[in-house]
C-alpha cells in the first residue's frame, strides 16, 4: 500500500504523501476578544519592521522585537501568532507551542490562530491535536486551500483516510492545478477503501506531471481493479524514473503475482544486483524458481541466503518446501536443512524437512534410520502436523513395511483428508495387505483430490505468494 511522500517530514513508504506543512503569516490588523494593554504607536512601529523583515526572511533581525513585545503586551494577539509561527519556522517547538497557545486563546475565533498552532501540532505529529485545531479553522475559514491541505495531512495521521480525503478535495477545488493535492486525495481514497475512484482521479492527470509515487500508487489501484497491464506499466514507469529498492521490487511482486516467473526472475536478479544487502529480491528469485518447478535453482538460492544467515526462518522453511519437491535420489544443497533443524529443535516442520532430505538422497547415502528418528521427534514435537505422518509413512513403504506404514498414513489423511498423495501411499499399502476394495476406494479419493488441487491454482503457490507480497 502506498504511503507520504512528505516535504516538510520524512517519507515512510514507496509511494509517498505530499505533506508540506503550511504557516500563514500574521496581517497587521487582528480583532481580539480579550482586553489587552494599549500597544504604543513606536512599539506598533516597530512590529511593523519586525513583520517586515520575518516575511522577508530575516528572522534572526526579527525575533527580538517580538519576543520583547510579546513579553511587554502578552495580551497582544499579532506579537504572540507572529512569534509562534517564526519558532514553528525555525523549529523550535517548545517556545512556538506557548505563543500559538496564547495566540488562541486571545482571539479563538480568529482562523489562522487555529490554523497555525494545527500546523504546529501536525509537525509535532500530535493527530487529534492537529485535527482539532484544523478542523476550527477550516470551519472559520473554509476557502483557505492551507487550512484544506494540512487537514487533510492530520487526518491521515489520525488514520481517518476518508475524512482526510473530503480535506483534499476541498483543496484541490481551491487549487485545481495542483497535482500533489489530488494525488494526496487518491492516496486518502485508497487507503480508505475506494481504490477505483483513487484510480480514476490519478487517469485525470496529465501523464507528463506523473512523479514515481504517482505510479506506484496508480499501479496499486490498477492492481486492485484487476488491471494488470495498466498496473505493471505503472509499476515498471516508477521505477525507470526512480529504480529504488521499493520500486523494482515492487516490479517483481507484480510479476509474481501474476506468474510471470521468468520476467521475475530477470528483476529480481538485476535487483539483487543493485541492493545485495537486502535479501527480498534473492528471496523472490528462489520463489520464482521454485514455482516454475526449477527446484534445484531454488536449492541454491535459499541454501545460500541460508549459509549467510543460518538463523534465516523464512530461507530455511523454502528450502525445505524445495526439497521435499525433489523427485527421489536428488538432494543437492539439501544437506543444510538438517542443520537449520539441529540448531532449532521443536521445530516440527523443519525436522520433517530434514528428514524428508534424507528420503530423498540417493539410495547409497540414505540413512532410513535417522530420518525415522527424526521424523518421530517432529511428531512429538507436533502431533497435529500431517505431513510428518505422511512422511513416516512413505519411510515405512520405503522399508517395504507395508502394514506399518498404514496407521501413518491414516493419521496423516485424519488431519488433512484432502491432500492426495497420502491416499495414494494408503492405496498401496492396502493393496500389499491384500485390502483390495480400501485400495481401490483410496485411489479413488487421490484422483478426486489431485483434480482439486490442480483446480484450485496450485496450493503450494498460493502458500508461497504471501512471502512475496510480504518480503518483511
Amino acid at each position: 500500500m502506498p504511503s507520504f511522500l512528505q516535504t516538510a517530514l520524512s517519507p515512510a513508504r514507496s509511494a509517498a504523501f505530499v505533506a508540506g506543512i503550511l504557516l500563514c503569516h500574521t496581517p497587521l490588523a487582528r480583532p481580539q476578544t480579550q482586553p489587552a494593554k494599549p500597544m504604543t504607536s513606536a512599539d506598533r512601529a516597530s512590529m511593523r519592521t519586525a513583520l517586515e523583515a520575518y516575511d522577508q526572511g530575516k528572522v534572526q533581525q526579527a525575533e527580538p522585537t517580538l519576543r520583547d513585545l510579546a513579553a511587554r503586551y502578552p495580551k497582544n494577539y499579532e506579537s504572540n501568532e507572529a512569534l509562534g509561527s517564526l519558532y514553528t519556522e525555525t523549529n523550535d517547538l517548545p517556545h512556538a507551542l506557548i505563543y500559538l497557545r496564547r495566540a488562541s486563546t486571545i482571539s479563538p475565533k480568529e482562523s489562522l490562530a487555529h490554523a497555525n498552532l494545527g500546523a504546529l501540532y501536525l509537525k509535532m505529529s500530535k493527530a487529534p491535536e492537529a485535527v482539532q485545531e484544523l478542523q476550527a479553522a477550516a470551519k472559520l475559514d473554509p476557502a483557505n486551500g492551507a487550512t484544506q491541505a494540512n487537514l487533510g495531512q492530520a487526518l491521515m495521521l489520525a488514520r481517518q483516510p476518508k475524512a482526510a480525503a473530503q480535506a483534499f478535495a476541498a483543496a484541490a477545488a481551491i487549487s485545481p492545478d495542483d497535482a500533489d493535492l489530488k494525488y494526496n486525495q487518491a492516496l486518502a481514497l485508497y487507503d480508505s477503501g475506494s481504490a477505483r475512484e483513487a484510480g480514476s482521479i490519478l487517469d485525470a492527470l496529465p501523464q507528463a506531471s506523473f512523479t514515481p509515487e504517482m505510479h506506484s500508487l496508480a499501479g496499486d489501484a490498477d492492481e486492485h481493479a484487476g488491471e494488470f497491464t495498466k498496473a505493471l506499466a505503472h509499476y515498471e514507469a516508477a521505477a525507470k524514473a526512480s529504480p529504488s529498492d521499493a520500486t523494482l521490487y515492487a516490479v517483481v511482486a507484480e510479476l509474481l503475482r501474476h506468474w510471470n516467473w521468468e520476467e521475475a526472475i530477470q528483476i529480481a536478479d538485476y535487483g539483487a544486483t543493485q541492493y545485495p544487502s537486502n535479501e527480498h529480491f534473492r528471496m523472490a528469485s528462489g520463489i520464482a524458481h521454485y514455482a516454475k518447478s526449477d527446484y534445484p535453482s531454488a536449492i541454491v538460492t535459499f541454501s545460500s541466503l541460508l549459509q549467510a544467515d543460518p538463523n534465516n526462518a523464512l530461507a530455511a522453511d523454502l528450502l525445505g518446501r524445495s526439497c521435499a519437491a525433489l523427485a527421489d535420489g536428488e538432494n543437492t544443497g539439501c544437506a543444510v536443512v538438517a542443520d537449520f533443524a539441529q540448531r532449532h529443535p521443536g521445530n516440527a516442520v523443519m525436522t520433517t524437512y530434514a528428514a524428508v532430505a534424507i528420503l530423498h538422497a540417493p539410495e547409497h547415502e540414505q540413512n532410513l534410520d535417522k530420518a525415522a528418528a527424526l521424523l518421530k521427534t517432529a511428531i512429538a514435537d507436533d502431533p497435529k502436523y500431517a505431513e510428518a505422518y505422511l512422511r513416516m509413512g512413505v519411510l515405512e513403504q520405503m522399508r517395504l513395511h507395508w502394514a506399518e506404514s498404514a496407521p501413518y498414513l491414516e493419521q496423516s489423511i485424519a488431519l488433512n483428508p484432502t491432500a492426495p498423495e497420502p491416499h495414494y501411499r494408503l492405496s498401496r499399502a492396502y493393496a500389499h495387505m491384500g485390502r483390495s476394495e480400501d485400495a481401490q476406494a483410496q485411489i479413488a479419493l487421490h484422483k478426486t483430490y489431485s483434480q482439486q488441487a490442480k483446480d484450485s491454482l496450485d496450493a503450494r503457490l498460493q502458500e508461497v505468494m504471501r512471502f512475496v507480497l510480504n518480503p518483511g
